[in-house]
Formats: C-alpha cells, sequence, structure tokens
C-alpha cells in the first residue's frame, strides 16, 4: 500500500476542498508565500510548517505564532509528530490529518512482456525508485560523505564533543540526509543507510576527534535491534578507547522496559546515550525520567527564536530544562543560531550548546 497524506477542512463556510500535502516542507500562513494559504486573521502570516522527520512521520512545527498551533486540542511547544485522524488546528483553522491508501494488488503484472498494467492513480515514481543502482553503491561507500559539529560548554564555549552528520557526495544523489532517508524508506532500506553512514563516521571521522566525544545517529527503527546493539559491541571492542554518545530519536522511546535493558547494556559497553531530538511535550519527559540519559538535546524548534518568543513559551522551556537537569540528565540546546538565544539558553539553565553560533559542521575534506 502506498499513502497520501492531506488535510481535510472543517470550515464554517462549508468549504470542503482538500489539501493534499505533495511536498515537504509544506508552509502554511495568512501570507500568500506559503503552501497552503488560509486567509484566517487569526493565523500569523508563517504559522507553521509540515516537514519529515527522520522517523519517517510528518512533524509540525509551529512558528512562533500568535495564536498558537493546537494538535488534538492540545497547544503544541516547538513540535509535535503526527498521526493519522489527529485534529489540527491553525489559530481557529481546524482541519484533520487523513490518510488514502493506495493497494498495490490493482496493479496485474504481464510476466511476458516484462511490463505492468497499473492503476490510473498510481504514479510510477511511487512504483519505481529513480537512481536506485547509484543508491546501492552508496550503501557500499562510494559517495559516503560527513561532517562534524563542535558541542561547546554554554558559559567557556570550550569544545567538549562533536556530532557526526551524515552527507552524500554522490554525482546522481541527493546531499541531504533527509532526501537520502526518504529514498531508503521507500525500498526499506533505512538501517542500510543508518549503518552505512555510522560506519563511516566512526572509521573515517572518529580518529580526528580522539580527545572529544563523538555523537553518533541511530535511526529509531534500528534503536533497540540486536544488529545494532551487537555493532555496539564491535565498537567498543576494536576501539576501547573511543568516548562515544549514541543518540535516540524520540519517536523510538515508547517501550521503557526495552529502553531499559538497552541503557543497561549500553552501561556495560561503557557508552553514553542521549534523547535526541525532545520537544514533543511535558508527558514524554515524564515518560523518560524513568530511564534517564546523559544528555537531553532540546530540538531546534524550541531553541529558534526563543528570545523573541511569547512568555508562556519560554517559560515552558525554562521548566522543561529544570525537569531534565532534575533526572540528572545534561540539557543541550540545539540549533542556537544567535548570541541573544545563546544567552536565554544559558540563564535557563542549559548546560551545552550546538549551533551555528558556535561551530558550523566541519565537512571532512576539511579536517
Amino acid at each position: 500500500m502506498e499513502k497520501q497524506w492531506f488535510l481535510e477542512p472543517f470550515g464554517t463556510d462549508d468549504a470542503r476542498l482538500d489539501f493534499v500535502i505533495t511536498q515537504l516542507p509544506c508552509r502554511i500562513g495568512r501570507g500568500k508565500e506559503n503552501d497552503l494559504v488560509i486567509p484566517n486573521l487569526g493565523l500569523s502570516r508563517f504559522h507553521a510548517v509540515l516537514v519529515q522527520d527522520i522517523s519517517g512521520q510528518i512533524r509540525l512545527v509551529d512558528e512562533n505564532s500568535t495564536n498558537g498551533t493546537f494538535v488534538n486540542r492540545h497547544r503544541i511547544e516547538g513540535y509535535c509528530l503526527l498521526k493519522e485522524n489527529d485534529i489540527i488546528h491553525f489559530a481557529s483553522a481546524e482541519f484533520k490529518l487523513r490518510l488514502n491508501l493506495v493497494d498495490k494488488s490493482l496493479m496485474q503484472p504481464f510476466d511476458e512482456m516484462n511490463t505492468m498494467l497499473m492503476s490510473r492513480v498510481m504514479p510510477l515514481a511511487k512504483i519505481f525508485m529513480p537512481n536506485e543502482a547509484e543508491f546501492d553503491e552508496l550503501l557500499m561507500g562510494r559517495g559516503l560523505s560527513g561532517a562534524i559539529q563542535p558541542i561547546v560548554d554554554a558559559r567557556t564555549r570550550q569544545i567538549l564533543a562533536y556530532e557526526f552528520l551524515g552527507r552524500a557526495n554522490h554525482p546522481h544523489l541527493p546531499n541531504a540526509p533527509i532526501e537520502l532517508f526518504t529514498m531508503a524508506e521507500s525500498i526499506g532500506r533505512e538501517l542500510d543507510l543508518s549503518q552505512a553512514f555510522r560506519e563511516f563516521g566512526l572509521g573515517k571521522m572518529a580518529p580526528h576527534v580522539k580527545d572529544k566525544a563523538l555523537f553518533i545517529n541511530a535511526h529509531p527503527k534500528e534503536t533497540f535491534s540486536g544488529v545494532f546493539l551487537d555493532s555496539l559491541e564491535h565498537l567498543r571492542k576494536s576501539s576501547p578507547e573511543l568516548d562515544v554518545v549514541v543518540e535516540i530519536h524520540e519517536s523510538a522511546v515508547t517501550n521503557i522496559a526495552k529502553l531499559r535493558e538497552f541503557a543497561d547494556r549500553l552501561r556495560r559497553l561503557e557508552i553514553r546515550f542521549a534523547y535526541d531530538d525532545f520537544g514533543a511535550g511535558q508527558a514524554r519527559l515524564l515518560e523518560l525520567a524513568d530511564v534517564p540519559a546523559h544528555f537531553v538535546k532540546f530540538d531546534m524548534s524550541l531553541i529558534r527564536g526563543l528570545h523573541k518568543a511569547s512568555e508562556r513559551k519560554r517559560r515552558v522551556v525554562g521548566d522543561l530544562v529544570q525537569m531534565v537537569l532534575a533526572t540528572g540528565s545534561v540539557p543541550l540546546a540545539e540549533g542556537v543560531e544567535d548570541e541573544e538565544e545563546a544567552q536565554l539558553s544559558t540563564a535557563m539553565g542549559f548546560k551545552l550548546i550546538q549551533g551555528y553560533l558556535t561551530g558550523r559542521p566541519i565537512p571532512e575534506a576539511s579536517l
């Protein structure tokens, strides 16, 4: 089955035209520059944006709107991962997130001609991934690249660690990791891509940062897999001196029992871990308090423009920072781009900062 997301409006003017989400990011607001323009004075000019999350879900980000963005009647601060049938309000404009499924069984193969008879509603792009051969080359190492970004002490600005960021420089493939993971998802190879990036980072980039911790990412679908855990055990045996921090995407943290087992195994391997992209809400933090991470990385949607945000949002972020500290974890502000954001983050209690202000990603060729 192929999925097609769309927003079903519930307006007082009986307007029933569904908005099909054909591409991400998808910007929403009152201004004509947006992908979805809602001529409602309650909306901000640039109100919110829908983006692709690495977990495969749709991420709804509020752009510091005046009258708020709500999911299932709860106002979001920063972002929220969406699921089918969620009720979304952009100020007073109400929508339901719906999903159309297209059945591949409607397509009838015709083996003798090596062709396929298919439904008119199914575009070829939904069946065949362009450049699949080149994608295989990437997984084998051709065109893999990466960068490392500094993570600094919030007060002294001293570099304490780096995060490895996967990239690609294959001539026939996109460079951005989110686009590559979208391609990988279409053929069920997200875990292969994640592993290829990680092995490249540990093999090519780690030797340059031996005296600092190296943050590496795990795809949400592989977090608790035996293959992933075995690879970390192999890493520890082959590089006993390497200080590694594994970043766990927030969408993967749904099973406390598995999370506790995962943390215990990492502790035996002397590998620390971090909760990444934190920002979906306080309830998730209370759940994660049962298995405290060494670090909690606040998503950039919470940090971006924080010094210009409403007093309500700043109070919520500040309270979350204090709760992270109370669990014994180290809060990290991600996506800091100007000095005002950095100073406010530090005043709120953030211990670490990552962003363009304190260090842009350093590509492999520049190391």
